[in-house]
């Protein structure tokens, strides 16, 4: 196989506000996103590990990110991970930090206060692509009443 897969999925809580700027012509937004696993020990003990993630979001989604995210929010991401190296200007030290460069988002849950989100605040969601041509389909289609020729298929 020659090429390669770049993906990262987490479901997690806002650990603080986002924070935007602006940069390179773009919008950037970052957020400190918290990850959860429990797991009980041999022993019967109980344990909440938490892992913290940077996710940074670019224009449009960062927007949306900086307008109706905040602290405590659940929240879908979907990206590729990305490590910056740069040189500390006080120490001369290397520095490195990995981070999840955001290309989908969807918010989840309801507010911070428990309500349910409202159906007006938008969601950045990929749409499927379809051809030009492409028509839905009606009534039930199965493996023996599939209407498209291999060339047709919308995907």
């Amino acid at each position: 196989m020659s090429g390669s897969v770049n993906k990262v999925i987490i479901i997690g809580n806002l650990g603080q506000d986002p924070e935007g700027r602006d940069a390179g012509g773009g919008r950037v937004v970052n957020l400190r996103i918290a990850t959860s696993r429990r797991y009980t020990k041999k022993d019967g003990e109980r344990v909440e590990d938490t892992e913290w993630h940077t996710v940074v979001l670019w224009n449009k989604l960062g927007e949306l990110a900086e307008r109706y995210l905040q602290k405590g929010r659940k929240v879908y991401i979907e990206g590729r991970l990305q490590t910056r190296q740069w040189t500390d200007q006080k120490t001369g030290e290397e520095r490195y930090r990995t981070e999840i460069v955001g290309h989908e988002m969807t918010f989840l849950g309801g507010d911070t206060d428990g309500r349910p989100q409202a159906a007006s605040q938008p969601r950045q969601q990929r749409q499927p692509r379809r051809s030009k041509n492409y028509e839905q389909p009606t009534g039930a289609v199965g493996p023996k009443t599939n209407p498209y020729q291999d060339d047709q298929i919308p995907f």
